[in-house]
């Protein structure tokens, strides 16, 4: 291996590291703020992806049939609970109908613009529109009953969920892969690197994603009330923070992480109904180096996984998702040795 090898690699690892990093954040943030481990969160990379190549094939995607469902449901359990808890019909209906306005406006437009073979940049936001959606509704259907379980009932919880959001994927996408052009057809030539504008849009857009976090949650009363659920959950209850609505946003925000993920990822690789659960699960990898608790270390923590994943690919290809996932034991050995004995709770 000489140094452009070696550049090259790199410039490979920091790319994917770039995109692991988001997604790492995005675990981080569903963590401390619900205590799940989302494990479907590769799966919003797969939907933001293949939804961009429906429209690319002037076909209406199945996400949004799935949406569609998904808001049907969520509003049903919607209506049964406040007329439960209030025991007012006019009240319940109001949540229920309040929570199939923004599906049903992204489906319908969907639908319309799907044969009109829009710009790309015009399908690339229906397509996260679309995906972002699924946030509130999965937490809603699958984890807002149980936000008082333990960590433990919310994991089981989310390998039920990811096996039935890649079904799904299946189901609506089918078991060919496919790639969407790139945003950026330029090429730049820096030294021995050739840097191509799909990988400026890359580091672009996730740097300006994670500024963007960072001045949500420094700067904004939503930003630091969530701040508040992460820190303490009953505390934040007290002081008049919903935990409902907290979890609802948070998932919101995951979804639309791992849309513009799968948008920035599906130019530079094949990407079938099951692919998100690798790119999720190396994003997992990374939270786990940060604890699941720290943004900058998930950042850093990603970064290495995407120069490890690289290298490790050029020196022995077909161990290289090993070579990364044996990455977490000694981290997690590390926690258990000096991190100190804590109960489930805590």
């Amino acid at each position: 291996m000489d140094f452009t090898i070696a550049s090259i690699l790199l410039l490979d690892g920091v790319t994917n590291g770039a995109i692991y990093a988001l997604l790492g954040l995005a675990t981080v943030l569903v963590f401390t703020v619900t205590r799940v481990i989302f494990i479907p969160q590769g799966e919003f990379v797969a939907y933001g992806a293949l939804t961009l190549a429906m429209f690319q094939a002037g076909k209406v995607p199945g996400t949004v049939w799935l949406l569609l469902l998904l808001a049907a449901l969520a509003s049903m359990m919607e209506l049964v609970a406040h007329w439960r808890h209030h025991g007012q019909w006019g009240r319940a209906a109001q949540a229920s109908v309040k929570t199939l306005v923004f599906p049903l406006l992204v489906s319908a437009v969907s639908i319309w613009a799907a044969p009109l073979h829009l710009p790309l940049w015009a399908q690339a936001a229906l397509s996260v529109a679309i995906v972002t959606a699924f946030g509130p509704l999965v937490y809603r259907v699958a984890y807002q009953s149980l936000e008082s379980a333990t960590p433990l009932v919310l994991l089981i919880v989310s390998v039920g969920v990811h096996f039935a959001m890649t079904g799904l994927g299946l189901l609506f996408f089918g078991a060919e892969g496919f790639r969407n052009p790139a945003f950026w057809d330029e090429r730049f030539n820096l030294g021995p690197l050739a840097v191509s504008g799909q990988m400026v849009i890359i580091f672009a857009t996730s740097l300006a994603l994670i500024v963007l976090l960072w001045l949500y949650f420094e700067k904004t009363l939503r930003g630091k009330a969530l701040r508040a659920t992460a820190v303490n959950r009953t505390g934040a209850r007290l002081m008049g923070i919903s935990s409902h609505t907290a979890g609802q946003l948070t998932f919101l925000m995951a979804a639309l992480i791992g849309a513009l993920s799968g948008l920035l990822i599906g130019p530079t690789t094949t990407v079938f109904y099951d692919s998100g659960f690798l790119i999720g699960l190396k994003g997992f990898v990374a939270a786990v180096v940060a604890g699941l608790s720290s943004y900058p270390g998930a950042l850093l923590g990603a970064l290495f996984v995407g120069v490890v994943e690289s290298f490790g690919a050029f020196w022995a290809s077909a161990f290289k998702e090993v070579i990364v996932f044996t990455l977490i034991l000694p981290v997690l050995l590390a926690r258990s040795l000096y991190g100190g004995a804590t109960d489930e709770e805590h």
